[in-house]
């Protein structure tokens, strides 16, 4: 959070639902980066360092999938945030990084920004 405004990065590798979430980030106030794959979501994470939450699928194409992400993730800057959602898979929370929260997809936007509000305030 560097000018007051968190920053929330959404990964997702559909276009319709990246938008989606994209501006189900907006609408709650935050600030929105995105990233079509884990690849691309780690370069970006690279070269910034405002980022406070990371949003991402679990099923993406590329080198590795939102699991192993958010535990990439976890790994190499433990302060960011992560929220992992999939309509193909059904995870247990243990199999994510301590802190995570899984969504099933459909998630319901309403319950995913309340999600962000807890995790960034905790982060706070």
């Amino acid at each position: 959070m560097k000018n007051g405004k968190p920053v929330v990065l959404v990964v997702e590798d559909s276009p319709l639902i990246r938008m989606s979430a994209v501006d189900l980030v907006m609408d709650a106030g935050y600030e929105a980066l995105e990233a079509g794959d884990a690849d691309e979501a780690i370069r970006i994470l690279e070269s910034r360092d405002d980022i406070d939450l990371v949003f991402t699928d679990v099923q993406m194409p590329g080198t590795m999938d939102g699991i192993k992400l958010s535990h990439y993730i976890r790994d190499r800057w433990p302060p960011v945030r992560l929220i992992v959602a999939s309509g193909a898979t059904i995870l247990e929370e243990s199999l994510l990084p301590a802190g995570s929260r899984y969504f099933p997809k459909p998630y319901d936007s309403s319950t995913i920004s309340e999600a962000m509000a807890r995790l960034l305030a905790d982060a706070a």
